[in-house]
């Protein structure tokens, strides 16, 4: 039986529409280096300034609509956004970070230390339980039709702001793609407040940017 992708069942629907994958601000276990998957940890004080900047550059594109994370960095992360847009924010556990396990609350340096094997395996694309929790694959099982559900709900060229976690981002970049989850590691991390967008097009999603703190611009040249 074929399996058909996400940019494949959603091609030719509704184009020209984009999604925002937005990471939460700036907290101290980011800046601990410690792994903090669905432990709730709050945005410091750099961390909201963070996300009043990135909120005054996103609501100039008039977004339609706001999802997020329900633990507390993401959400106050949105909070600013919807203050600014008056936009009512739609929390959902499923967009949570990677749960795991062991390896929550431990820095880099301990978890290479204590897991080192463990962290090679998931360096190098298999599919690793990091500390016992969720895989890649499974991050995205919950985060990506969650995602896709409420861009579906857009009007022709509307926008959905997704507040979430790097790795759920990551992983649900991958997913929409289409791309292999062995690949999804060389789409790269984003920096606290920064965010991706992808846009539909004729034959799907694709992405537009990553990891960018400034407004999107349009490709002007031979490959659009």
């Amino acid at each position: 039986m074929a399996v058909t992708s996400f940019s494949e069942a959603s091609a030719g629907k509704g184009r020209g529409r984009r999604i925002i994958l937005w990471r939460h601000g700036q907290t101290s276990w980011n800046v601990e280096r410690r792994f903090q998957g669905s432990t709730d940890v709050e945005l410091t004080e750099t961390g909201l300034a963070q996300a009043r900047r990135a909120a005054r550059l996103l609501a100039s594109l008039k977004p339609n609509a706001m999802i997020a994370s329900d633990l507390r960095r993401a959400a106050a992360t949105a909070t600013e956004l919807a203050t600014l847009t008056g936009l009512a924010v739609t929390h959902d556990e499923a967009l949570r970070e990677t749960y795991a396990g062991a390896w929550q609350g431990l820095t880099h340096e301990e978890i290479i230390a204590r897991y080192g094997e463990e962290y090679a395996a998931w360096k190098r694309g298999e599919p690793v339980r990091r500390g016992g929790g969720e895989l890649e694959t499974e991050v995205a099982d919950r985060a990506a039709p969650v995602v896709l559900g409420h861009a579906e709900k857009l009007p022709e060229d509307g926008t959905l702001v997704v507040v979430s976690h790097g790795g759920t981002i990551r992983t649900t970049i991958g997913r929409l793609l289409g791309l292999d989850p062995h690949h999804w590691e060389s789409l790269g991390g984003l920096s606290n407040c920064c965010w991706s967008v992808l846009g539909e097009g004729a034959r799907g999603w694709r992405l537009l940017e990553h990891n960018a703190g400034t407004l999107p611009e349009p490709v002007l040249g031979d490959d659009d």
